[in-house]
């Protein structure tokens, strides 16, 4: 079962976005794939809590965790296989970590811990709350902004993982992430 949160080895550069909800992510995730004509990783929650929504009208539960992490490692790790150089990554498991402490009550699943703080990216970009929040089905925290921040910053920091806060309009942020990402490839390369 462990297996099933394990990253496969790539050669492929790996980026995240990461932050709470409504930052920007998938935006930027899309922008920055077609910016390198690469591939991004979708949250595979999205879909995953939007059928559950649309199917039950019931929102995250402690045991969609587990599945979740699943889904969203699978899928990183069939996308990185038709990559070389970049793959960007809407989201990883300790953002999954992030939400399950802070959903509830500082719990989270030991085998989803393990491989949050194990499976390893090149760079993270920490969305910032700067930019206006949108309600939609999933959504349900406009009021925990600043604390959100707070809790994905402070993973960020406590694993020591490389990251870059993303700050202003789409336009800047996207130049500030070309920038860094194109760091990267020039050492890769």
């Amino acid at each position: 079962m462990e297996e099933d949160f394990k990253q496969q080895p790539s050669s492929c550069i790996k980026v995240v976005l990461f932050g709470p909800e409504s930052t920007g992510k998938t935006t930027l995730s899309r922008q920055l794939a077609r910016h390198y004509n690469s591939i991004w990783v979708p949250e595979y929650a999205r879909e995953y809590l939007q059928d559950k929504w649309n199917n039950e009208r019931k929102t995250c539960e402690p045991e969609d965790l587990l599945p979740i992490a699943k889904g969203q490692i699978k899928l990183e790790n069939e996308l990185a296989k038709k990559v070389d150089d970049i793959l960007i990554c809407d989201t990883d498991l300790l953002e999954t970590k992030v939400y399950s402490e802070a959903y509830y009550l500082g719990h989270c699943e030991p085998v989803l811990e393990k491989y949050a703080l194990e499976n390893t990216y090149n760079l993270y970009f920490l969305t910032n709350i700067d930019i206006p929040w949108e309600a939609d089905d999933l959504r349900d925290k406009p009021n925990d902004r600043e604390a959100m921040f707070e809790a994905f910053h402070n993973a960020l920091v406590e694993n020591e993982r490389p990251f870059v806060l993303l700050s202003g309009s789409k336009k800047e942020r996207l130049e500030i992430a070309v920038r860094h990402i194109d760091k990267l490839l020039k050492k890769k390369s």
